[in-house]
C-alpha cells in the first residue's frame, strides 16, 4: 500500500467507527485524538523501557505508532493537506543542493 491508499482505507475506518460510536468528529476531534493517540505510544514506549507501570510488548508499541500514523493522515485530509507535498516542502527540501547566493 501507498500512503494515498492508507489514508483512504483511515478514513473509510474512521466512518466506520464515527458511525458505531455516534462520534461527531468536528475540527477539535481530529487534533484532540491524535493526541489521543500519541498519548498511547508513549505509554506503551516507557512501559517498554521500564519507566511505566505494567508491561507492553513490541507489538502493542507498533500497534500503537500505527494508530498515530492513521490518526494523523485523518488530520490531514481533514484540513486538505496533501502529506506529499508538506513532506518534500518541509523535510526533502533540505536535500536539495544549496543555490549559490546571487
Amino acid at each position: 500500500m501507498d500512503l494515498a491508499e492508507i489514508s483512504d482505507a483511515a478514513a473509510e475506518i474512521s466512518d466506520i467507527y464515527a458511525g458505531k460510536y455516534g462520534i461527531d468528529r468536528d475540527d477539535d476531534w481530529f487534533l484532540l485524538k491524535l493526541q489521543e493517540e500519541l498519548g498511547e505510544l508513549a505509554q506503551a514506549h516507557l512501559r517498554l523501557s521500564s519507566r511505566g507501570r505494567g508491561q507492553a510488548t513490541e507489538q502493542q508499541r507498533a500497534d500503537e505508532a500505527a494508530d498515530v500514523l492513521c490518526q494523523l493522515l485523518l488530520y490531514f485530509r481533514r484540513f486538505g493537506i496533501d502529506p506529499e507535498d508538506a513532506v518534500r516542502r518541509k523535510w526533502l527540501s533540505w536535500l536539495e543542493p544549496a543555490k549559490p547566493a546571487a
